[in-house]
């Protein structure tokens, strides 16, 4: 395999973690656009139309009371929101498709391993973690989003912006697992060569 062919594979994590973030962060913009322009909508029509509480509460699409909120859904946020998770995951899977397998049975092994193989192994650790967390937090703001979620409940705000921030982080893990895992395995690759000549 080419040398330079790890470069393009790191560039490629890390452009679909830094897109992916972005669109959690946009996500995040997007809902809070909607949020924004029915809140002035509820005010508009309290100011008017004091005399219709009825039509006041058919007009009213976001009330927020504490942590509280009901609100109709971001078709744009929803959009943007699963094209993140879709980006994020697809990272992830990239990165442990071609990085490998690098794990330690016991405690033996790891002792012996070297340090790109540890390396590998506690970036790999770290990269399943903020994958689990950051991915949860989009898939619960794109659900909270979702066109069958016209409901009250607890406030979704945040969601989107700490899911795409940690989808940054997740680029760095990913790309520090895929580059001491390709490193661990051309070592144990020229150890065995050395060890048959």
């Amino acid at each position: 395999m080419p040398k330079n062919i790890g470069f393009l594979i790191c560039l490629l994590i890390m452009a679909l973690d830094i897109t992916a973030g972005i669109l959690g962060i946009e996500a995040e913009v997007a809902q809070n656009k909607a949020c924004l322009s029915n809140f002035k909508l509820k005010l508009l029509f309290q100011h008017f139309d004091n005399n219709n509480p009825e039509l006041f509460r058919q007009q009213v699409k976001h009330l927020r009371l504490w942590i509280f909120e009901c609100r109709e859904p971001s078709h744009k946020a929803f959009n943007l929101g699963l094209a993140a998770a879709v980006l994020l995951a697809l990272a992830h899977v990239i990165a442990n498709l071609l990085g490998g397998c690098v794990c330690f049975w016991s405690r033996e092994d790891m002792a012996k391993a070297s340090a790109n193989r540890q390396l590998a192994v506690f970036s790999l650790i770290f990269a399943w973690i903020t994958l689990a967390v950051g991915f949860s937090l989009l898939i619960i703001g794109t659900m909270a989003n979702s066109k069958s979620r016209k409901s009250c409940g607890i406030a979704h705000h945040r969601f989107f912006s700490v899911g795409g921030i940690i989808c940054f982080i997740h680029g760095l893990f990913t790309v520090a697992y895929y580059v001491s895992a390709t490193a661990s395995a051309r070592e144990e690759k020229l150890a065995g060569h050395g060890g048959h000549a």
